[in-house]
């Protein structure tokens, strides 16, 4: 193929509900590598929509992260969300080293050993919302809650300290460009905050994962100050703030897709199948991501991408590609997807996927298991939608048993 000469304008700013941009859906079929020009940074960049396509940039080394650094790439915020330490910034073997030491300190047997404590906090959680009577806010009693303390309970975080991250974690995503100034306070407040904890935990360690990153080695070598302290600020913000919107957004497709949830709920055995037909089908977020730049030139699909030139990908646009998926477009829970890309692909795959699923699992299949009436209290169309940050997920969500 060749590409279109045409430079399509991003916004990336559709906030239907959780209806599937159609920007995406008409490039995904017109223009599947095309040139876009975007909110922020400068210039243009290359976006890829096709599920090979998409696999094909975030796993070949000519693709790189590292070489953004420094640059005012095109991207969804006013100011950039990653810092140039993080470990989502960096390329192999740099990359390598530091998930080797991530990974010691992050283990599914780990991940696991807070399944019990999960059960329990979401147990309580519900406890309250059965207190507080229908109808109930599930995002008040549960979504904005349950993932916030599992991540902060892993870090060790003090209870007293975790409103105020919450708070800098979403300035940090905001899509406003009034909300500049907001977005790098709260970047240098909460790196602060963590070079801070990450130094008296090496001089004090525990038995929480900052401690164990804190003192992990790969060799003789640990973790820089600087480096730990970015790691812990992605760990927070990444480690709840997707797993947040889902619980929410998974129980609102389900309330709204009745047959499927009759499908689940006759075979509850199926939730983590089903979740990962959820994870593939719901659009979570607007947009993309961190670009990358090419580092030579590389032809993508009959396209040739110059050196130096930046290229995103679209994870939720190769997760509806038809191509891939039988009928893409419909929500079917006995699909089993585990290869979708909503934890990302590739050298950048969510580190923390399997704490995700396994909160995800604890939350919605109790949910199910305690209100078999669970449904909606207000009209679809009531549902008040977030429109001011790079995620999709209701503000408030309404529910009765």
């Amino acid at each position: 193929m060749t590409a279109s000469a045409e430079v399509y304008s991003c916004p990336f700013d559709y906030v239907n509900g959780l209806e599937f941009d159609p920007l995406l859906k008409q490039l995904l079929t017109e223009a599947p590598v095309a040139r876009i020009r975007m909110p922020y940074g400068e210039g243009e960049a290359w976006l890829v929509t096709r599920y090979d396509d998409v696999r094909f940039v975030t796993t070949d080394r000519r693709f790189s992260r590292a070489a953004g650094i420094g640059r005012d790439l095109p991207r969804m915020t006013p100011t950039p969300i990653a810092q140039a330490e993080a470990i989502n910034l960096m390329d192999p073997p740099e990359h390598n080293r530091l998930r080797r030491l991530v990974a010691k300190g992050f283990t599914n047997r780990q991940v696991e050993r807070l399944r019990a404590t999960t059960q329990r906090v979401v147990d309580g959680m519900l406890d309250e919302m059965v207190e507080h009577g229908a109808p109930a806010d599930l995002v008040q009693h549960l979504s904005a809650r349950l993932p916030l303390t599992t991540i902060c309970e892993l870090l060790d975080i003090p209870e007293l300290d975790r409103p105020r991250l919450r708070g800098w974690a979403m300035a940090m995503m905001a899509v406003g460009v009034t909300d500049r100034e907001a977005a790098d306070e709260a970047k240098s407040e909460l790196r602060a905050y963590f070079t801070d904890l990450t130094a008296r935990r090496r001089r004090d360690p525990g038995e929480d994962l900052l401690s164990s990153l804190a003192t992990a080695r790969d060799g003789d070598e640990l973790l820089d100050e600087r480096e730990l302290a970015v790691l812990g600020m992605v760990l927070l913000v990444t480690g709840h703030d997707t797993t947040t919107y889902q619980i929410s957004n998974i129980t609102y497709t389900l309330l709204t897709h009745p047959e499927q949830l009759a499908k689940l709920r006759a075979e509850p055995e199926m939730l983590p199948r089903a979740l990962e037909e959820l994870l593939r089908f719901i659009p979570f977020r607007q947009g993309v991501g961190i670009a990358r730049v090419a580092t030579e030139n590389v032809e993508i699909d009959g396209v040739m991408v110059r050196a130096g030139e930046a290229v995103h990908v679209s994870y939720l646009a190769a997760n509806r590609d038809p191509e891939m998926y039988d009928r893409p477009d419909a929500l079917d829970l006995e699909r089993g997807t585990p290869h979708h890309m909503g934890f990302g692909y590739g050298t950048h795959h969510c580190l923390g996927s399997h704490l995700a699923r396994m909160e995800l699992q604890v939350a919605i299949g109790t949910l199910l298991e305690r209100f078999p009436r669970l449904r909606l209290a207000v009209r679809e169309d009531e549902i008040d939608w977030n429109t001011g940050s790079i995620w999709r997920y209701p503000q408030t969500l309404p529910v009765a048993w």
